[in-house]
């Protein structure tokens, strides 16, 4: 067995940046930048009015004095004459300021009469003009690599950049394996259960920018098996649940290594998850989760994702850990590293006392993993615990 930091590494070696493609700007949402993209324009491309009220010279601006309005401005619609002495003109936010005013008295410092106005309260020392190139310049840039957010997306329409640069998604190939599965919606035999994992990793891959392509269940029969890995043809990665550890029925490990694999590690010193292998098959990358249903997600959790990073080109692949206080007494850890469902709240985490692998309603409690290394020595209430968010 190896250990969880040297299997890691050993599978982010089977695995390749993404290629660029290009996407619209519409569709670019949640996806990852994959080079700098650079403002087209100034914004705002001209000195424009923040308030709604009345563009004049700035040196005339004081409490009771006149203006003779003549013209408006608004936005989409400027002024195109020029503001002299003692001259306004009606503007509304957004509007570019008129050439020769550099104030605008907000509308409620004002009193009209007709084409006349006057300042009637103290119009303060803000000259509620918003300069030119103030929010960002032509050429300025939003560096590459990151996931791209909602915010983003409205940064680069008003940079005026139609098209995005981004990471291919991955493609990966789900496959669940075993006689005993059926999946949501069929009648289960009496000695069957629902395939459940495939939609938890199917989700959970997806939400870190993977394609996923869920697989007919393969049966327990090398047939069967070979028949499935060939539909996984084309994919990135290739990820099996289930049919990894070494019974009788577990054949996943045979059919892969007729398949041609290069097996790069077999089984971890970790729970849940140790008999997990990795290897390459044909152009792919191969991964081969246990079939307990927390084992097969906490090991999509520590060790697909950061695959799925490094192939969408982000910074720092592997996870950063938090760390919380923690509520309850531990025993001392065993022979190898814990991944503890738990929760985090303002704080403090509390770990669930029963962590039996097969127990999804427990994980669907858990905001966290608690991370307890190898040999970890007892801990007790208020010392600090490393914790993976979910």
């Amino acid at each position: 067995m190896i250990t969880v930091d040297d299997a890691r590494a050993l599978l982010l070696d089977l695995v390749q940046v993404s290629d660029i493609e290009e996407v619209p700007l519409a569709q670019a949402a949640t996806r990852v930048l994959a080079s700098d993209v650079a403002a087209t324009r100034d914004q705002p491309p001209f000195a424009a009015s923040s308030m709604d009220g009345y563009a004049v010279k700035a040196a005339e601006v004081e409490q009771h004095a006149m203006f003779k309005l003549i013209g408006e401005a608004a936005a989409g619609h400027g002024f195109d004459g020029t503001v002299g002495a003692g001259q306004a003109v009606r503007i509304f936010t957004g509007a570019p300021i008129p050439q020769g005013a550099d104030f605008v008295v907000i509308q409620e410092n004002v009193d009209r009469k007709g084409d006349l106005i006057t300042i009637s309260d103290n119009p303060g020392y803000k000259d509620n003009i918003r300069p030119a190139g103030v929010d960002f310049r032509i050429g300025d840039t939003i560096a590459a690599p990151r996931l791209i957010r909602a915010e983003d997306v409205a940064l680069m329409a008003s940079m005026n950049i139609p098209r995005v640069p981004v990471r291919r998604k991955p493609v990966v190939a789900l496959i669940s394996t075993g006689d005993e599965l059926v999946m949501p919606g069929e009648v289960p035999g009496p000695d069957q259960i629902i395939a459940s994992n495939t939609f938890g990793l199917k989700a959970l891959f997806e939400r870190n920018g993977a394609c996923v392509r869920v697989l007919p269940i393969a049966r327990d029969t090398v047939a069967s098996l070979e028949t499935t890995f060939d539909l996984a043809q084309g994919a990135d990665l290739v990820v099996t649940i289930g049919g990894a550890s070494v019974g009788d029925h577990d054949l996943v490990e045979q059919t892969t290594r007729q398949l041609g694999m290069e097996q790069s590690f077999y089984k971890v010193k970790m729970r849940p998850g140790k008999p997990l292998m990795a290897g390459r098959l044909g152009e792919a990358a191969m991964v081969g989760l246990p079939g307990n249903p927390v084992s097969a997600m906490v090991c999509g959790y520590v060790f697909i994702l950061p695959m799925l990073r490094k192939m969408l080109g982000q910074d720092n692949p592997t996870d950063t850990l938090m760390t919380a206080t923690l509520g309850q007494n531990l025993a001392q850890n065993g022979p190898r590293q814990h991944y503890m469902r738990a929760r985090v709240e303002n704080g403090k985490i509390t770990i669930f006392d029963n962590q039996d692998s097969s127990l999804l309603s427990v994980l669907s409690q858990s905001n966290a993993l608690a991370v307890r290394p190898a040999e970890d020595p007892a801990r007790s209430v208020g010392d600090d615990l490393h914790y993976l968010p979910l």
